[in-house]
């Protein structure tokens, strides 16, 4: 029998206990909680953070049965039970510092009676080294903190609140720092990577592996896995679909396939677009849909960053690894936020190449791109595009430049004559959006997206 896919699902044990598919990721697991004490790791969004975290919970409170058949009960490991403290950000609704301080001392009160304990005297951080320092008594102590950057990600539009913000939780984790020998096990999660500095700063032993070849496949799904775990879908998907194996295969990587979080340039696959088009059966942009980027867009136009550079981007690690909440810049919260991917590394020069990870994502976000620099909105341009397509075919220019001229009815003419690139930029959004629509059309005998063809029209008009 199939078992179902685990779509929604961040409980650990509900997923175990419910008989859901699931991916067996307790060796790096294993790696991870065997080898250090102390970790960092940043993703994007719906890569399954929550419930890494949850695994966590379940193994160090040492409920072996849930992992019955998977890698981790076959090894060495000792399945002693720890205190777990889980704090989850996502859960939290901060707009000031204040209430931060507040969320915290009533987060860290329900862990306290949950364990029979009192810790209610004092400030936030008081609390929280009282409540380790007691639950100790029963074992060294695991701390366990999901979506740790979401309070200040919230309110990242006023700096002056976020910063503020930030040195609450600045100071929320200095209290980890002076108590080693109640820690067993400390991770954090999160979407965006600031400096050790801004939030981290005292927590020295605390390891980022956030670009750590090791834990490259971590969270997300290989190809492999994909191709291993779920064989009953992908028949059932290209029975449906009308294509083999092989070719609906060459069209999932095309769509959702790319992301690659080391240098060691293993892809992996967003576990959300993956379960979701294999319970759907329809290619649609399922991550995307998720989140809108609006303000990273109106952060791209408001610096003025040049589009155009987003694909085949060389740079240093510094350039995209961290960045701070006074000094915002476009390319790492990019790159943490998933939009732009590494999609290779020159060890001579010690140089990433930065993408666009997949279909996916490079179609949604040049379509936020067009609605952002012109009055076309994102709902309707991709009609627009295809009465472009097909008037070039046709051979009608008219027809050609009567739909383009769409794309700049709304620009005032000032700015199209003093800012020369605002133009460049709107005209090479409308021919990218060209060249991806028409490579979705096309297909090689062998299930191979390629717009090759459709592309050498689309260039060379650019040119």
């Amino acid at each position: 029998m199939t078992k179902p896919l685990p779509i929604g699902i961040q409980s650990f044990e509900k997923l175990i206990t419910g008989g859901f598919l699931y991916v067996d990721k307790t060796r790096d697991i294993y790696r991870m909680i065997t080898e250090g004490v102390a970790y960092f790791l940043s993703r994007p969004r719906r890569f399954g953070k929550s419930l890494l975290i949850s695994t966590l919970e379940a193994i160090f409170q040492g409920k072996r049965e849930l992992f019955n058949g998977l890698w981790i009960d076959g090894s060495d490991y000792v399945w002693n039970a720890h205190p777990v403290i889980r704090i989850d950000f996502s859960q939290f609704r901060v707009t000031s510092p204040d209430e931060l301080r507040q969320n915290l001392m009533e987060r860290i009160q329900e862990l306290a009676k949950a364990n029979g304990l009192i810790c209610d005297t004092g400030d936030y951080q008081k609390r929280f080294r009282d409540l380790i320092i007691q639950l100790s008594s029963q074992g060294q102590v695991v701390v366990l903190v999901d979506e740790y950057d979401k309070p200040i990600m919230d309110n990242i539009g006023n700096v002056e609140t976020a910063t503020r913000i930030r040195d609450v939780l600045k100071g929320f984790y200095e209290v980890l720092k002076g108590l080693d020998e109640y820690l067993r096990f400390v991770f954090l999660t999160g979407v965006s990577k600031f400096s050790k500095v801004g939030v981290f700063s005292g927590l020295n032993h605390l390891k980022d592996i956030t670009l750590d070849m090791r834990f490259g496949a971590l969270l997300g799904m290989t190809q492999e896995e994909v191709e291993s775990c779920f064989p009953e879908y992908l028949n059932i998907f290209s029975q449906n679909a009308g294509m083999s194996v092989p070719e609906l295969i060459a069209k999932i990587r095309h769509w959702y396939d790319g992301f690659c979080f080391s240098k060691a340039g293993v892809h992996i696959y967003n576990p959300f677009s993956l379960l979701m088009l294999l319970d759907m059966q329809d290619f649609r942009n399922y991550w995307f849909e998720t989140g809108t980027p609006t303000f990273l867009i109106r952060l791209i136009r408001s610096q003025k960053y040049d589009v155009r550079e987003l694909e085949d981007l060389q740079v240093n690690e510094l350039a995209f690894s961290s960045y701070e909440i006074d000094h915002l810049d476009v390319l790492p919260i990019l790159v943490q936020t998933g939009y732009l991917t590494i999609k290779g590394y020159d060890s001579t020069r010690r140089l990433y190449t930065l993408d666009y990870p997949n279909f996916e994502v490079r179609e949604s976000f040049v379509k936020y791109l067009i609605d952002e620099f012109s009055p076309v909105r994102k709902e309707v341009a991709d009609a627009h595009v295809w009465q472009m397509i097909d008037a070039m075919r046709a051979g009608d220019m008219n027809r050609f430049f009567e739909v383009l001229q769409i794309f700049f009815a709304g620009i005032p003419y000032d700015i199209q004559i003093r800012q020369e690139r605002y133009y460049q930029t709107v005209f090479y959004l409308i021919f990218k959006l060209m060249g991806l629509q028409a490579g979705v059309e096309v297909r090689t005998s062998r299930g191979r997206m390629d717009a090759a063809g459709e592309g050498l029209w689309v260039g060379a008009f650019c040119e």
